[in-house]
């Protein structure tokens, strides 16, 4: 693991805005820094437990942020000409700790929930999911070419 992001992979820290009657949090705005363009905006929940991956888009980028629960997301580099190629990128996100992460084309990702609820997560990609011809490449979430365990590490 190392703490250098891969290559196009960015992260935005989300601030809630609290008082007696709750809080706000801005998500993703359009004068970000890091927005590309909006394609739609949809939700995914995942158990306890479960794994969500590994998968990579070729035309799309991800702008995720888990809104409910906790999970772990790892991205890992294997695009040929990448900078970072080999580099994992692992990061805790949920209620306790909110960040959007801007996943690029091509950087396999994935994600687990942490913790005992039903996680949601909440994902503004670049593109439309196109349900004739998907954008969505898919390897099993122990790949052996992944140099990546998901199980706890207990330390």
């Amino acid at each position: 693991m190392t703490n250098e992001l891969i290559d196009g992979v960015a992260i935005k820290e989300l601030k809630r805005i609290a008082d007696e009657r709750g809080y706000v949090m801005e998500i993703l705005r359009c004068d970000d820094e890091n927005f590309n363009k909006f394609g739609q905006s949809y939700i995914t929940t995942c158990y306890p437990g479960v794994v969500k991956g590994w998968h990579y888009h070729k035309k799309q980028t991800d702008f995720f942020v888990c809104v409910k629960g906790m999970i772990k997301v790892v991205l890992y580099d294997k695009r040929e000409n990448s900078l970072t190629k080999g580099k994992i990128n692992e990061f805790f996100t949920g209620e306790q700790n909110p960040v959007l992460i801007k996943v690029p084309p091509l950087v396999l990702h994935g994600f687990k929930t942490i913790g005992s609820e039903m996680a949601i997560v909440l994902n503004h990609p670049t593109l439309p999911y196109n349900h004739k011809s998907p954008d969505e490449y898919k390897l099993p979430y122990n790949a052996s070419d992944i140099p990546y365990n998901w199980e706890i590490k207990m330390g």
